[in-house]
């Protein structure tokens, strides 16, 4: 099985490892950190169980993985049609006018994430990898940075801009910088996104991303 599979899971047992809490074939990041959940095979009754060991009474669970099959005493709470894309042809620059975003960034980061919603981030978030950005007159308005890093790969993440800068190709220009640190380690960039999201995905194939596999991003419940 390839590893983007289920990226989460291997982020977990390898690179972002020190981000992890494991129970048996269960595996989720620290609270603060990221939403995601992972089994070591989404199919198996046993990962399941301990994935019920790992969490409190009536936790909602994020998972991302085509073809999971819940244990019996787990409901599916809402569920998004996703695509997952990897780059092939993609034209990777730095960008000398991005800046790096640190720690200090992270209200503005939340403040950001919150106006243009592009997914999930949390108050750590930024410690998964390189994050990039773009301010005006001091106030951010454009982001992009690194999340899952299943071995040989890394996924970009978090790609938004402020609405009164949109259609001035931040994004490009972010998705582009954010590839080029990738390559630069030896990785490959790959990414998620809603598969109602068509807007961003002929941008991203546009910028030389194709079609690996649809996934679906599903909380589930214990009940």
């Amino acid at each position: 099985m390839s590893v983007l599979d289920n990226p989460a899971w291997e982020s977990l047992q390898g690179s972002h490892a020190r981000f992890a809490e494991v129970h048996g074939q269960a595996a989720r990041y620290r609270s603060d950190v990221a939403p995601f959940h992972a089994l070591a095979d989404p199919r198996d009754p046993q990962a399941w169980s301990d994935l019920a060991e790992l969490i409190a009474p009536a936790t909602t669970v994020f998972l991302s993985h085509a073809g999971a099959v819940p244990s019996p005493g787990w409901e599916v709470e809402r569920s998004i049609a996703g695509v997952q894309l990897v780059d092939v042809r993609l034209e990777s620059a730095p960008d000398p006018t991005l800046i790096r975003l640190g720690e200090s960034d992270v209200p503005d980061v939340l403040d950001l994430i919150r106006r243009t919603a592009p997914g999930p981030y949390l108050q750590r978030t930024i410690e998964l990898g390189t994050y990039l950005g773009r301010r005006a007159d001091g106030k951010l308005v454009a982001m992009a940075g690194e999340r899952l890093r299943p071995d040989g790969w890394t996924e970009i993440s978090a790609v938004c801009t402020a609405p009164e800068f949109r259609g001035q190709g931040l994004a490009s220009r972010l998705v582009k910088a954010v590839a080029a640190g990738i390559r630069a380690r030896g990785e490959t960039p790959f990414l998620h996104t809603g598969a109602a999201n068509t807007t961003a995905i002929r941008l991203y194939e546009h910028l030389g991303f194709t079609l690996r596999r649809e996934v679906d991003f599903t909380a589930y419940r214990r009940v």
